[in-house]
C-alpha cells in the first residue's frame, strides 16, 4: 500500500488495515463456538507478530519500517483475540492508532525535509535541525515499544500478560513470541531513531542545507497525537479492560 504518509497514517492507524481485528470482535460471539479455529487465530497471530518484526529489523526505508511494525502489532491483536479477550485487542487497536498515525506523519515530515529521501542509511544528524520532528518520532516510537506509562504499554503489557495466565500450550506460545517481538520491537525502533537522528550525517550538503520542519498548521495534528500517544493509554485503559468494564 504505497502512499503519501498522511494517507498511510490513516490507512495503518484507524481504518482498513485494522478493520479485521475490529471484525473478529464483533464477530466474537460466533468464533466462541468455535475452538480450534481460536486456537488457529492465536498461533497465526503470534507468527505474525513475530514475522512482522523480524522484517522491520533488516528495513532501511523509514516507512517500510513503520510499515512492518504495523503488521506486526496487527499479530498481537489477533492473537489477544484467539485467546477470548476481544476487549484488550480492541483497546490495542485504539491505542495503536495515535502513536503509529505520530510515527507515519513524523516520517512524512523527515521525508519533506530531505527532499523526498526515504532510505535513513542516507540520513543522519538531523536532531539538531528537526528537533520537534525528533521529539514526536522519539515519542511514538518507545508508544509503540511499550516503555512504562506511555499509551502503549497499558494495552501491549496486558496481551502480555493475559497470554502468560492463560496456561495453555498456545497461549504460551503466543506469550514467548510476543515477548521476543517486544524486544525487536524496541531494536528497530532505535534503530530508526538512530540512524535518522543520532549518528553522524550521510546525506548531501545541500540537502542538508535545506532541511526544515514542517508548517505551523502541521504541529497542531503533531501536539493531538503527542498528547494522545502519551495519556490516552492510562485515561481509557479501565472503560476498555477495567475489573467489571460491560465493554
Amino acid at each position: 500500500m504505497e502512499g503519501p504518509t498522511p494517507v498511510s497514517a490513516l490507512i495503518h492507524a484507524a481504518t482498513m488495515v485494522t478493520a479485521g481485528v475490529f471484525l473478529l470482535a464483533r464477530c466474537s460471539s460466533i468464533f466462541e463456538y468455535c475452538p480450534n479455529i481460536l486456537i488457529f487465530i492465536t498461533i497465526v497471530g503470534s507468527i505474525t507478530a513475530f514475522f512482522g518484526a523480524t522484517i522491520a529489523l533488516v528495513q532501511s526505508d523509514i516507512k517500510k519500517v513503520i510499515a512492518y511494525s504495523t503488521c506486526s502489532q496487527l499479530g498481537y491483536m489477533m492473537f489477544i483475540c484467539g485467546l477470548s479477550h476481544y476487549s484488550i485487542g480492541i483497546f490495542h487497536l485504539f491505542n495503536h492508532a495515535f502513536f503509529k498515525a505520530l510515527l507515519f506523519l513524523a516520517a512524512g515530515s523527515v521525508i519533506h525535509a530531505m527532499n523526498d529521501e526515504q532510505d535513513f542509511r542516507k540520513m543522519g544528524g538531523l536532531r539538531k535541525l528537526l528537533p520537534f520532528t525528533y521529539s514526536a518520532i522519539t515519542i511514538g516510537s518507545f508508544s509503540l515499544m511499550g516503555f512504562p506509562f506511555l499509551t502503549g504499554f497499558y494495552s501491549k503489557d496486558a496481551i502480555l500478560e493475559v497470554a502468560f495466565a492463560k496456561y495453555t500450550i498456545t497461549s504460551h506460545f503466543s506469550y514467548f513470541l510476543g515477548s521476543f517481538t517486544a524486544f525487536f520491537t524496541s531494536f528497530y525502533s532505535i534503530r530508526l531513531l538512530f540512524l535518522t537522528f543520532l549518528s553522524s550525517s550521510n546525506s548531501f550538503k545541500n540537502i542538508i542545507k535545506k532541511a526544515h520542519e514542517p508548517d505551523l498548521n502541521m504541529y497542531f495534528s503533531f501536539i493531538i497525537l503527542i498528547f494522545c500517544s502519551i495519556f490516552i493509554g492510562f485515561f481509557f485503559k479501565d472503560m476498555f479492560i477495567g475489573l467489571g468494564s460491560p465493554f
